[in-house]
């Protein structure tokens, strides 16, 4: 007994000498949770020249690498600027490093000046000597009001939750931009999409009004029937209602460039549309390097403002954890006191206190506890979100590099059928005007070639989008690194 008991109130006294040189900390080590997705991309006939290599990494920023195009750089670079959204973020991070600042102030006491004068009267019934008495009081101090003693870490791990927190606000800034950039260049390559698709309609439809004419002059003349007269002005009134759409699609897109750019965009940034067969602002992006690892995923914005949630939460546990042992903390002033001003600042009007108050918790009908379990859970919680922050990142990477893989392949076959509709037409012309076939052959083959020809246009307007959303989901851009560096 006496040896267990030496041996406890050894314990205690460590316990003690390691609380009062303030080297206890209740929150739980925290590690890296491992990453709940494959470490390599999934691989197949989807993904192409997109399978997994070595030496490629994620660059922030990146995106003047991505976006090579100048008037897209500066439609860019003006919704940087301008953009409110963009400002909000910013603002969110300006708060979170003051609510911060605020939780750090407690690791320090706060020292004050005070200054008193009291002036009091007692009235004759409650004086000793039956007479009503007028008393004065000074006083000046400095010093400091209960400043907590942090032998547990409570204060501590408060002020690690709202760091955490701050860099968390940070993370939230960089994904809101890196989307907004993103965002920025899909609707400009929308417009340009959208504008190449308007020529195509007028070109099509002043073709069209030309056929249309000619037909109404073979019916004059009895050569052409009804039926081939309204087949061409079917074909006419399409395209005709085709300009209409994409003329407004083309205004909702630069209404949409200057909600982006928090301005209206210049006339001389508008994205002009390139001809139908020439669209050249296909190659305004950079290619994506062959191959990335995994291990980009944990450098996304979004997946490192998860983990920093859950770092804050991680802490949050050991601040509740503190709250089941003593709180001391402390109250102290020194300065002069005295009944006459004039002799305020006399030696004997010296004055000083020290008050030590100690805080232990008894009974409390389990709040501390379920504080405790409340901390815990909202770790599990932030533990998953995390967790699950990074498999959405990973199913957002796999899908667009399946995109990217066979995008070149489905291009090559719309060039190829663009090609063989656009002959298809030409032959169907050639035999209406020798007389073999109808003029429903002719108006089918036209047809075709338009759809075709819009399909192709969309068709490269979702690889360029393609390209935009790995940049915005491999967390800001791409670039090699040097094996030996790496």
């Amino acid at each position: 007994m006496k040896r267990s008991s030496i041996v406890s109130r050894g314990r205690l006294t460590l316990l003690a000498c390691a609380a009062l040189a303030g080297c206890m900390n209740l929150a739980p080590s925290y590690e890296r949770p491992a990453a709940p997705v494959a470490t390599e991309w999934p691989q197949g006939a989807a993904y192409g020249d997109a399978a997994p290599a070595a030496g490629v990494a994620a660059a922030d920023p990146g995106w003047r690498d991505v976006f090579v195009d100048v008037q897209l750089r500066r439609v860019i670079e003006l919704a940087l600027q301008n953009n409110r959204n963009l400002r909000v973020a910013a603002l969110n991070i300006e708060t979170a490093r003051a609510q911060y600042q605020i939780q750090r102030a407690d690791l320090f006491p706060t020292v004050a000046a005070s200054g008193e004068a009291v002036h009091q009267r007692t009235p004759a019934d409650l004086s000793q000597t039956g007479r009503a008495l007028t008393s004065h009081s000074y006083s000046a101090g400095i010093g400091f009001s209960t400043y907590e003693l942090d032998l547990f870490g409570r204060v501590r791990n408060l002020n690690e939750q709202a760091l955490q927190q701050f860099f968390a606000t940070e993370e939230a800034r960089r994904s809101t931009q890196i989307s907004l950039v993103a965002e920025v260049a899909s609707v400009y390559l929308t417009a340009a999409a959208d504008g190449d698709l308007l020529q195509l309609a007028r070109d099509t439809l002043e073709s069209q009004e030309s056929s249309y004419k000619l037909a109404q002059r073979s019916h004059e003349l009895g050569v052409a029937s009804a039926l081939d007269l309204r087949q061409a002005q079917t074909s006419v009134e399409v395209a005709r209602g085709d300009v209409a759409r994409y003329t407004r699609a083309l205004a909702q897109d630069f209404n949409a460039l200057g909600l982006l750019v928090g301005a209206p965009l210049p006339a001389e940034l508008h994205p002009g549309g390139a001809q139908a067969q020439d669209l050249k602002w296909i190659d305004r992006l950079a290619e994506l390097p062959a191959g990335l690892p995994s291990e980009v995923l944990q450098r996304r914005p979004d997946v490192l403002q998860a983990e920093r949630q859950l770092q804050a939460a991680n802490a949050t546990i050991g601040a509740a954890r503190a709250a089941f042992f003593p709180r001391i903390s402390l109250t102290a002033s020194a300065g002069v006191a005295s009944s006459s001003l004039s002799d305020l600042f006399q030696g004997s009007a010296r004055s000083w206190s020290f008050v030590p108050q100690l805080s232990l918790p008894i009974f409390d009908a389990g709040r501390n506890r379920a504080n405790l379990d409340v901390s815990k859970t909202q770790r599990d919680i932030a533990l998953a979100q995390y967790e699950l922050a990074i498999q959405s990142a990973f199913r957002e990477v796999a899908d667009a590099l399946a995109a990217r893989g066979t995008f070149d392949d489905q291009l090559g076959a719309q060039q190829a059928l663009v090609d063989a509709t656009g002959e298809t037409y030409r032959l169907s012309q050639a035999r209406y005007r020798s007389g073999v076939d109808s003029y429903l052959a002719v108006l089918d083959a036209q047809r075709s070639l338009y759809a075709a020809q819009q399909s192709l246009i969309t068709l490269r307007l979702s690889r360029s989008a393609n390209l935009v959303t790995l940049y915005k989901v491999l967390g800001g851009g791409w670039q090699r690194v040097d094996a030996n560096n790496g």
